[in-house]
């Protein structure tokens, strides 16, 4: 018996002795480091340790050195920040987009059209031509496009084409005859196609009434979905994100993303929120949560859509729209299916993540929220609306009291302040991308992009969130300027606030012993630069779980 212990014991300190021994640790030293402590506070260091994937240690600029460490990097004086987190975006959708025909920043119709073509000429093996990114706001018509631009150019492939928000999509006559959608067609629920004086639809679909043209599009395979992954997460490191949180993923592309993690890390992590849609999601619920051993793949949330986006009128709306007398947008789903989908994922212990634009979508949200969360005990699960966008007043003070976290996109305000306006008045516009009000009730903001929707850029979010400007530096003093948040919130709300909102703070969002070596050098250093020129900041290298990324 005695033989026996010893036996095991020296094993055990066999085992543990060559996990020391293979254990790798980096000092990468000379460096002006930031990251926020335990009160919120910025804190300043010169050199970070860190073994494997993990922080050991800090050092401030007085502070001797270790010398028995295995690799040591010179920063030569570079900025070196905690890796930022976006807590909205879309990676697959990026992925594809970076494969498909780009049409963000057309400023005509025809301009998107000629766009298409040049594409069409060098892709002749597609049987359908895709795209995204137009945004008819943006045009000099300020009009929806139509079937007509594109069948003048293109009749003998199907087209289809989302609007920058994917709330509406552009199609050509190919793709609505394949679809059999004609005059006699009608608007499903949650859904609208638009139409001319005559009822005939222009090739334009709303929301849910994009589903006619889209389930004529060949399934995209596992294997095409893992390049695409790959790809956008590839370009998601190379914008400075080691973390994202991935806003309503199917069975299929979950599937892709274990089979990539299969082969070895993601190359930054990804938080999945599970499609409320999803023909599997009773069964992926009845699953439970799912971690990856190294982390860079986690799914405990739900993402659900309650209406639809302010630029394409579907944000649901109390009230008609300012510019479209009579219309209110659209909700997505029935009273009892949204609350269905809501008490299921609580149910299960997911977190619920629900998209809302509009004030009477948030109002919905916020009230379903307050019942199931009394109903399931629930607010542990830190439940979220995406967006966010256009709030009540009374609405707002809200959030804190139910602990619910608004995960906003800073860029959505300087990017729809040429319209937002326009679409809900003087007066409700009080209540849009209301950030500062939201904070100062006591709300906790996740930032994000919404990518691809904008750019996944989020040193364009940081900037925007502190001027609340576009690149461009207008409007002079920024829009709506009291909503400004201040350096050191809009850093925490892409850091770690989005750690936080993904329930991932004791890994993310800081640089301190524990937690994980995810961080980024920057060409500037962020917090001595005027605000004005954040969004030109650049990337110099990116690292996760202790590894630096090659992208």
């Amino acid at each position: 018996m005695k033989k026996l212990l010893l036996s095991t014991l020296t094993l055990s300190l066999i085992a543990s002795m060559s996990a020391t021994l293979i254990a790798d640790t980096t000092l990468y030293t000379n460096v002006n480091g930031y990251t926020l402590d335990s009160n919120r506070e910025l804190q300043q260091f010169t050199a970070i340790q860190f073994t494997d994937d993990r922080v050991d240690r800090l050092f401030r600029e007085d502070e001797e050195l270790p010398q028995d460490v295995d690799t040591l990097i010179d920063g030569s004086g570079q900025t070196l920040i905690p890796g930022l987190i976006d807590a909205h975006g879309h990676v697959l959708s990026y992925g594809l987009s970076l494969l498909r025909v780009d049409l963000v920043g057309t400023e005509t119709e025809q301009e998107a059209v000629q766009r298409v073509v040049d594409f069409a000429e060098n892709s002749e093996q597609l049987e359908w031509i895709q795209g995204r990114g137009w945004n008819q706001v943006l045009w000099d018509s300020n009009e929806f496009p139509s079937a007509v631009s594109l069948d003048a150019a293109l009749s003998d492939k199907p087209v289809w084409l989302s609007r920058v928000d994917g709330h509406a999509g552009w199609a050509n006559s190919t793709a609505m005859e394949l679809a059999g959608v004609d005059r006699r067609s009608g608007d499903p629920d949650g859904g609208q196609i638009i139409r001319d004086e005559d009822g005939n639809p222009t090739g334009v679909f709303i929301d849910n009434a994009m589903a006619l043209i889209r389930t004529q599009i060949p399934a995209t395979s596992i294997e095409e979905q893992k390049f695409a992954l790959r790809t956008a997460m590839l370009e998601l490191a190379k914008q400075g994100l080691t973390s994202v949180h991935d806003a309503g993923v199917g069975s299929s592309a979950i599937e892709a993303y274990k089979q990539l993690l299969a082969d070895g890390p993601l190359p930054i992590r990804v938080n999945v929120m599970l499609s409320a849609g999803d023909d599997f999601f009773e069964q992926r619920l009845s699953e439970g949560h799912y971690r990856s051993a190294d982390d860079t793949l986690t799914m405990n949330s739900v993402k659900i859509a309650a209406d639809g986006a302010l630029g394409s009128r579907g944000a649901a709306m109390i009230d008609a729209y300012s510019d479209l007398s009579g219309h209110t947008g659209l909700l997505l789903h029935n009273p009892e299916r949204l609350e269905y989908f809501m008490r299921a994922a609580m149910n299960a212990g997911f977190q619920v993540n629900t998209h809302a634009i509009g004030d009477n979508a948030n109002k919905v949200v916020l009230d379903n929220y307050e019942q199931l969360i009394a109903e399931t005990n629930s607010r542990s699960l830190r439940h979220r609306v995406e967006h966010a966008q256009i709030l009540r007043f009374e609405d707002i003070l809200r959030f804190a009291e139910l602990g619910v976290i608004p995960s906003m996109q800073a860029t959505h305000a300087t990017s729809d302040k040429n319209m937002a306006v326009d679409r809900i008045g003087d007066v409700r516009i009080q209540g849009a991308y209301a950030w500062r009000k939201l904070i100062d009730a006591g709300a906790l903001i996740a930032n994000g992009s919404d990518f691809p929707v904008e750019s996944p850029n989020p040193f364009f979010g940081l900037h925007a969130a502190i001027t609340r400007q576009d690149k461009s530096n207008e409007p002079p003093g920024g829009w709506f300027p009291e909503e400004k948040m201040t350096a050191i919130e809009a850093f925490a709300s892409f850091t770690i606030d989005a750690a936080y909102s993904g329930h991932q703070e004791d890994l993310l969002g800081t640089l301190e012993p524990g937690k994980k070596a995810d961080f980024i050098i920057l060409d500037r250093d962020i917090f001595a630069i005027d605000g004005s020129e954040i969004w030109q900041i650049e990337v110099e290298e990116t690292w996760v779980n202790g590894q630096r990324v090659s992208y």
